[in-house]
């Protein structure tokens, strides 16, 4: 499961974004899943957003046209790849290469194992990196992947990127003054159903509900658990401090809890009741009550509005459950942790999971060498892509407002672009 629930993971998000955005229609599950940020905002009743460093992007590289796909079947492959440039002199030397390494080593048991949906590569393509990868010196990082890789653009390689955080927000394991917002575990009446056992016509397509006497139904919505429709059964698993922030804790799917005695409660992902998500930032926005639509910006409406905000964060039906989290993390969707300043959620039809992406933008935070560890709902096609910057009020002020294009090359074992053709 990844990060961020979107509703993973992970995803996100692409907080903006998910928020912004809505999730498939018709009751299908939607794609999943997650330091210090403050349990209020932090100065004055306001969020505030990191203030954007411009850059100039490098130009992406002219294709010639693919033929159109369905949807549904496309692949890095299928929407066309064009060879890239030598990447000895674009890969910046420093922390960001440095991590990028971390987070490629820790990558590679799964990565060279993988099936790799994009049709880019195999899993030996990847051993002589990762050989090297275990023992080669972080301080010369940037070195390692000009030596070992090399540069693919997926389609036109016009690259968009969000960013996602690990919040942490006030929360107690036991209810008392000043927490009194449940934090559910999953309902053990909260069933999946598979529909491609049912019928060909709906393979890969998996609702969520549960059974009502004879029926199977839709699981309660966000208003009716927000209003108690869960309490007393024995579901909770902790309380927050504050309703706003867990909203957005459960739009990213994952984060921690800040107890009263000073400890850290780690809480992950564990399932969302099967409802649709709607992104309340697209809602405000059309209804004239924000401007923009970053976290910040929606998170401060909804303060300063508690009854209408509450009515909006309601008109979001998706709930999402938890469960503890012990041991290292917060983990991505390949099972690892994820790196701050070092991972990419990305739609692994376009990219290897593991394979590390080259990003230039017109925001300078995000330029450099990204690991490809994660996925999201919101992060679909070619060239999207999902930040990760840790925990803390810096990751929480840049993912919020975080918003960049350019463009964006994958990096492949050496020899995998002329195996595809590519001379």
């Amino acid at each position: 499961m990844s990060l961020r629930s979107l509703g993973g993971t992970r995803t996100g998000g692409t907080l903006a974004a998910a928020l912004l955005l809505s999730a498939c229609a018709g009751g299908v599950i939607p794609p999943g899943a997650s330091g210090p940020v403050p349990a209020r905002p932090p100065r004055g009743g306001e969020e505030t957003a990191a203030r954007p460093i411009p850059a100039t992007p490098r130009p992406t590289l002219p294709v010639t046209p693919s033929t159109t796909v369905p949807a549904d079947t496309a692949n890095a492959v299928s929407v066309g790849i064009t060879r890239g440039p030598d990447i000895a002199t674009l890969i910046p030397s420093g922390e960001r290469s440095r991590k990028a390494l971390q987070a490629f080593r820790l990558s590679c048991p799964s990565l060279m194992k993988r099936a790799d949906q994009s049709g880019l590569t195999s899993g030996s393509d990847w051993n002589n990196a990762c050989a090297a990868a275990s023992s080669w010196p972080e301080a010369s990082a940037s070195e390692f992947f000009s030596r070992y890789f090399e540069a693919v653009q997926v389609g036109p390689g016009t690259a968009f990127v969000t960013g996602y955080y690990e919040p942490e927000i006030a929360g107690s394991r036991t209810r008392q003054p000043g927490y009194e917002v449940p934090i559910y575990r999953r309902p053990p009446n909260l069933i999946d159903v598979n529909l491609g056992l049912f019928s060909d016509s709906l393979k890969g397509k998996t609702i969520r509900g549960k059974v009502d006497g004879s029926n199977f139904v839709p699981f309660d919505e966000r208003a009716q658990i927000v209003n108690g429709s869960l309490a007393g059964k024995g579901l909770e698993l902790a309380w927050a401090a504050d309703p706003i922030e867990f909203f957005f804790l459960q739009v990213q799917g994952s984060g921690r809890l800040r107890l009263p005695d000073g400890g850290v409660m780690r809480i992950g992902y564990d399932g969302q009741n099967g409802r649709d998500y709607t992104g309340i930032g697209k809602l405000m926005k059309d209804r004239g009550l924000i401007q923009a639509g970053s976290m910040q910006d929606i998170m401060t409406w909804l303060r300063a509005h508690p009854e209408e905000g509450g009515a909006i964060m309601d008109e979001n039906k998706s709930f999402v459950f938890f469960r503890e989290l012990t041991g290292a993390g917060p983990l991505g969707a390949m099972g690892v942790a994820v790196t701050p300043e070092a991972t990419v959620a990305v739609d692994p039809k376009y990219v290897p999971l593991g394979a590390p992406v080259l990003l230039s933008l017109d925001r300078a935070e995000p330029n450099g060498i990204w690991i490809a560890q994660d996925t999201g709902g919101a992060i679909k096609g070619a060239n999207r892509f999902d930040s990760f910057w840790g925990a803390g009020d810096n990751a929480r002020a840049v993912a919020g407002g975080m918003s960049a294009r350019g463009s964006a090359l994958v990096l492949l074992p050496i020899g995998s672009a002329a195996r595809l053709g590519q001379n």
